[in-house]
């Protein structure tokens, strides 16, 4: 019997950032982890990165890199975005799954990092085979849509039992988020384990779409003037400026 993807090889990526804005805000950590198995000790890769910009005091006080520490610490980010995506195009050339809490904030800074230090965009490491994503923020929200409450990471690792240690380390959250994930697969295996890793990539990028519609018009019903951008696992880049 073939194993379903919740119980098989993942990995998992996330960043630590200047900010929440991925046209201009900076990665100055990052970690790729990978498990083989479930209950495996992962193998991680990490990075931290002189971002060059300051670093707010704002995003010190969540994940505790002081622009002083990245300067002292920290590698320029020309080499580490180009390593941080081989070796997400190597599990892609894996067949690996690679889970992204919330894909479109940290996939779509990696892009402008690469774009602004390396003129070169992200997908073109996935030319030769796709990334496949799996993000258990939109997984989460389609297959309990309607429990009520936040679904940030440490919402979703008290819901579903998972230890958090070391929260806004770059390593600790993606190890979370790769357990988390685990736990929805097991939890809704009626529904996902039928599915593909690339049947399922292609059902959350319809699924988040339909999140961003929902939360738009729950906007303009509340006054508020906010867009919320349908793309799933990246946005698009914006047109330059006429």
């Amino acid at each position: 019997m073939t194993t379903c993807w919740y119980e098989g090889a993942l990995a998992a990526f996330d960043t630590e950032t200047t900010g929440v804005d991925v046209e201009t805000d900076r990665i100055v950590s990052a970690a790729v982890v990978v498990q083989d198995a479930p209950g495996v000790r992962p193998r991680v890769s990490r990075w931290l990165v002189n971002p060059g910009v300051p670093v707010p005091a704002e995003a010190t006080a969540v994940h505790g890199l002081t622009e002083d520490h990245l300067q002292r610490n920290g590698r320029w980010p020309a080499p580490v975005m180009y390593e941080i995506a081989e070796v997400l195009a190597e599990q892609a050339h894996a067949g690996r799954p690679v889970v992204v809490m919330n894909a479109p904030f940290d996939l779509t800074l990696l892009d402008r990092e690469l774009r602004r230090h390396r003129a070169s965009a992200l997908d073109r490491w996935f030319e030769p085979a796709p990334l496949l994503v799996l993000d258990p923020r939109v997984l989460d929200k389609h297959l309990d849509r309607y429990r009520k409450g936040r679904r940030t990471l440490t919402d979703l690792c008290a819901h579903y039992g998972v230890t958090l240690e070391g929260a806004h380390d770059a390593a600790a959250d993606a190890v979370a988020a790769l357990e988390v994930t685990r736990a929805v697969g097991r939890r809704f295996a009626s529904r996902l384990e039928r599915l593909a890793p690339g049947e399922l990539h292609t059902l959350q990028a319809v699924w988040h779409a339909a999140q961003a519609r929902g939360l738009q018009a729950w906007f303009a019903r509340s006054g508020v003037e906010e867009s919320v951008d349908p793309a799933w696992p990246l946005r698009p880049d914006l047109p330059a400026a006429a």
